[in-house]
Parts: C-alpha cells; structure tokens; sequence
C-alpha cells in the first residue's frame, strides 16, 4: 500500500507545524523583549481581566451572607432598578456626556495651544519651569481643589464675591446655580488636567524633523503659517489618537471629583448628577451592588460602542490614525 507523501509546511495539516515554529523561533529572537513585558502583562492580566469574573454579580441579588457565588440570581432586575426611572437615567447618562464632551473639547484644545507655545520657545531653562509649573495641578487631590474652589466661589467670605461686591455687582451664589457651575468645573478640569495632556503633544512634536521648518524658514513662511501648515497636521494623529482614548469613558464620570469640588450639593445635581453619583448615592450608600456592577457594566458596553464607531469615522479621516 502507497504511504501517503508527508504534508508540506504550506498544507492544512503543515500549519500548526509551522506557527509553532514560528512561536519558538521568535521567542528565541526576543525573548529579552517578552522577558521584559512579562511583568505588564501579569498586571494587566490580574488586575483587568481576572476581576471580570465579578460581573456575576450583575445577575445576583447580592447579600454579605451569601457571597458572590452564593446569592441567589436575580436575572435583569438590576438593570431595570436603573431605568425604572426614566428620567433619572437620561439626565445621569446627559450630565455624564455633556462634562465629559466639554472636558475634552477644551483640553484637547488649550493641551494642544500650550505645546505649540512650548515648541516655539527658544529658551530652555524657561520650558522645563514652566513644563514643572503645570504639570503639578495634575498631583493635587480633588479635595484640595475643592477647598480651594470654596474659599473662591463662597457666597459671604469668597474672594470672587468680594471682587463682585467691590466693583458694585451683585453676588453670585455659586453652589445654587447649576447651570453656571458647569463653567466652574471645566475650568477646574482644564486648570488639572491641561499640564498632564500639554506634555504629551510637546514630546510628540519634539520627535519632528526640524527640516520640516527649516525648509519653511527658507521659503519665507511666517511663524503661524509653520504653525498652521506644519505642527498642526503633525498633531491631529496624536489628537485623533487622545480624543478616541478618552470617548471609551465617556459615559464613566470622575466621582472623586464631583464630590470634591461640590460636595454633593443638592443643588447643582441637575448638572452634576453623573452616572457615577447617581449610582453612589441609590446604590453603594444602601449596599446594592448588584445595581451598581449592572450599571458598571452599562458604560462599559456604551463606552465599547462608542469607541468602534468613533475608531470608524477616524479611519475614514486618515487609515493611520485607527486604534485598530
């Protein structure tokens, strides 16, 4: 009997063969280089992947007796604790979105505006004072800044309503106004977080070819046209690249901050009731963890589509720019 001929390494049988040739051949080639992110990759694996075997809990109703595992299932009723009330639900999930489109509009764009600034100076020493100066808001507690915001914006001793009071306008009550305190929080997020988002775009545009302006410098180009026809093209994938990072959050809000800055103030909730503090004060406050994994769970989800669909249109714009 004819012995069939052994299989190729190009044949259906040839392929595990030789992806696991190729495995051992490039673990022999970089094995420094796995060695190396073998330490990221167990963090990652145990702080990121290993607690999703907590999203059981969405499905039960959980009590401390019982556990986890032990609590009784309790299917989709944590969900429908969230949108059994409607409008509690659509004004979290618009509180949410609305700061989160404002913080990053306006960072992005003074992050940006202060690294072009950077990038133009000539004077060393004046760059890494300043590069220091502003990224230290960034290690400041939000209870820090909350208390310095109150002594500030406080209706009988802060310093803004004195300021008011000296030049004959009426005082402003800060901490009842809703609307009016959106303002006060985008300028305490762009006071932190602008310094942290400057740095990056200045290393990036300090990793560009300096021929790009000598050849400008050359033909005559004035300062804003290199800044307009150069260093900002050489940005936007960088942008493109931090504005899809940030829209995976854009349903999760920074509680620390909101109970920093207002201190739960019933008040000012129609603007500042986010996802976050409306799960905090129905749910974590009473112990429902449940309701407060499912609603976890819920801006995962919405922050995942989120993300496919902005990684699309930013793939339109330029293949490069994707994440994936």
């Amino acid at each position: 009997m004819q012995k069939a001929p052994p299989a190729r390494e190009g044949s259906v049988s040839g392929k595990p063969r030789l992806k696991i040739h190729n495995i051992i051949k490039s673990l022999k080639n970089d094995g420094s280089l796995y060695l190396l992110a073998l330490p990221g990759i167990i963090v990652l694996i145990m702080f990121a992947y290993l607690p999703m075997s907590g999203l059981i809990l969405v499905f039960k109703n959980y009590n401390f007796n019982d556990g986890i595992f032990g609590s009784p299932w309790a299917g989709f009723s944590n969900f429908e604790f969230f949108f059994s009330s409607m409008d509690d639900a659509l004004r979290a999930t618009r509180n949410t979105v609305m700061l989160n489109v404002l913080y990053m509009i306006t960072g992005t764009f003074f992050s940006v505006a202060i690294a072009i600034i950077l990038n133009e100076l000539r004077s060393k020493w004046f760059i890494k004072v300043t590069q220091s100066i502003m990224f230290f808001p960034y290690f400041i507690s939000w209870i820090i800044i909350g208390a310095i915001l109150f002594s500030l914006l406080d209706y009988d001793k802060g310093l803004m309503n004195q300021l008011l009071t000296a030049f004959g306008i009426t005082q402003i009550d800060w901490y009842s106004s809703p609307w009016l305190f959106v303002i006060v929080l985008v300028l305490a997020n762009i006071w932190k977080a602008t310094g942290y988002g400057a740095i990056i775009y200045y290393a990036v545009l300090q990793g560009v070819d300096t021929s790009y302006y000598e050849a400008a410098r050359i033909d005559g180009a004035s300062r804003w046209q290199t800044i307009t026809k150069i260093t900002l093209p050489l940005l936007i994938p960088s942008i493109i690249l931090m504005t899809l990072l940030s829209i995976g959050g854009m349903l999760k809000g920074d509680l620390s901050m909101i109970m920093g800055v207002t201190f739960l103030n019933p008040l000012l909730l129609p603007t500042t009731d986010i996802i976050d503090v409306y799960v905090y004060r129905t749910a974590i406050r009473s112990g429902e963890f449940g309701f407060a994994s499912a609603i976890t769970l819920y801006q995962s989800i919405f922050g995942l589509v989120l993300v496919l669909v902005a990684n699309k249109l930013a793939g339109w714009y330029d293949k490069d720019s994707k994440l994936f």
